[in-house]
């Protein structure tokens, strides 16, 4: 008797020894150095978790990992998200894991956008709502009321820059954090004093930016862009800012604004409206919004792009030094059009 239940205890320590072992060891399956398993919202999250992990073969020795993760419950606190496994995670490492809900975040970069599309475009590749969903929200007034923002200044929440936020996060729940995040930004280096300053709401200045932001790339020049636009606007005049048509018309692609598509019948056309758009026209970046903010005090009120093509400009104070400038434009752009014409020949 003594024998056999020295057996049974040695068995006993053997099997717990070599479940140890397993448990312990590497029971990644896969190559890359991570991937992921979702649960989605509604669903049974030991169901889920478990089918992904056997149609996908991430892990070895899935039954093992099953009585593990049962026996030390970690499927109760387990939540709608995105859950990270590590290369090399052990198979205690994995149930850790589920245990402790620890969602790995999304790393969303926003750089430049001018659409609500192209936002909800963004957001839809990135969190657990689609697209289409994204932006039923965004163009909805009702929907966007309880952020006090509407569909002409929803996208001035929007401070590019990267971001870390959950994977189950709806649209609200985003845009709550962007606003958090866009709030912060403006109390911050004496920014709302500087738009009090110059006269402005820190909306009015988002909204100048975006038009800085699509009219030049150059860095240094963009506080002198932005007394041009802001010279126009104190003297009541119309800003005459060519990206808000293409925003107007909805087609980025035009290169030259013509007469034809000043006659565009929207808020946005600075040609035909006096002031600023009700709302921004691109996402400026942060560096663009300090230039307007710290634009320059100039008597700057035209400006056109160099003769060089070098992608600056020339600013000026009069409408005849404007259009001296503007001629020598024309010529340079004609001639190089006529080399390139003659080059396909």
């Amino acid at each position: 008797m003594k024998i056999l239940f020295r057996s049974i205890i040695a068995i006993a320590i053997l099997v717990l020894i070599i479940g140890l072992y397993f448990a312990k060891s590497s029971a990644s399956n896969f190559s890359d150095e991570h991937v992921f398993v979702y649960v989605s919202e509604g669903k049974d999250a030991r169901t889920e978790i478990l089918d992904q992990l056997e149609n996908k073969n991430f892990i070895k020795n899935q039954s093992l990992f099953t009585l593990l993760a049962d026996k030390l419950n970690a499927w109760k606190r387990v939540s709608t998200g995105r859950f990270e496994i590590r290369k090399g995670s052990s198979l205690l490492d994995i149930v850790r894991l589920f245990r402790n809900n620890k969602q790995e975040p999304i790393k969303l970069v926003i750089n430049k956008l001018r659409t609500r599309a192209n936002l909800a475009g963004l957001l839809g590749k990135k969190f657990r709502q689609d697209s289409l969903q994204d932006l039923q929200f965004l163009n909805s007034n009702d929907s966007l009321k309880k952020l006090d923002t509407d569909t002409n200044t929803v996208m001035a929440l929007v401070i590019p820059d990267t971001y870390l936020l959950n994977w189950n996060l709806s649209i609200d729940k985003i845009l709550d954090r962007l606003k958090d995040y866009a709030n912060d930004f403006w109390s911050k280096d004496n920014r709302k004093e500087k738009a009090a300053k110059l006269g402005l709401t820190t909306l009015q200045v988002y909204t100048l930016a975006s038009i800085v932001e699509e009219e030049t790339n150059t860095q240094a020049e963009k506080g002198n862009v932005a007394s041009v636009y802001y010279n126009r606007y104190k003297a009541n005049m119309p800003l005459g800012a060519d990206p808000t048509i293409r925003f107007a018309l909805n087609d980025f692609t035009i290169k030259r604004v013509l007469s034809g598509h000043l006659q565009v019948p929207s808020p946005y056309n600075t040609y035909r409206n006096k002031g600023l758009p009700p709302g921004p026209i691109c996402t400026p970046s942060q560096k663009t919004i300090d230039a307007v903010l710290d634009e320059p005090t100039t008597k700057y009120m035209y400006f056109v792009a160099n003769s060089d093509f070098s992608g600056t400009h020339h600013f000026s104070e009069t409408y005849q030094e404007h259009l001296d400038y503007a001629k020598k434009y024309q010529t340079a752009l004609d001639a190089e059009m006529a080399k390139k014409a003659n080059s396909t020949k």
